[in-house]
């Protein structure tokens, strides 16, 4: 059983630093692309930033300068290091991988649970 397990949310006030961490369990041979995405309330689901297994990076505009996003392919996790915190950051942020292989499968579009992330004013 493949799980996503999403953790480091919380409240911070305005300039405010969280590091969120997402990592994939199970019997996982390969990765392809592990990103985060948010959705505040009243709004779609958007993505903010991801990161290929070979480093490729691609951010969101309204991030830009702000986040940062990492893995380890070792340990199958991915972070997202949020400084200059915003109250428009807040959302619950979600981890996903794109594609990934196990012994016996290939799964797609695999989405963790989702921590709550809130800036405050």
């Amino acid at each position: 059983q493949v799980q996503l397990v999403e953790s480091g949310g919380g409240l911070v006030q305005t300039g405010g630093s969280l590091t969120l961490s997402c990592a994939a369990s199970g019997s996982i041979f390969s990765i392809n692309i592990m990103g985060w995405y948010r959705q505040a309330p009243g709004k779609q689901r958007e993505l903010v930033a991801d990161i290929t297994s070979a480093g490729s990076t691609r951010y969101a505009d309204s991030v830009k300068g702000r986040f940062t996003v990492s893995r380890d392919n070792a340990k199958n996790t991915v972070y997202l290091q949020m400084n200059s915190l915003k109250p428009e950051d807040t959302a619950v942020y979600y981890c996903n991988v794109d594609r990934l292989r196990t012994a016996w499968v290939q799964r797609f579009d695999v989405w963790g649970r989702g921590t709550q992330v809130t800036v405050s004013s």
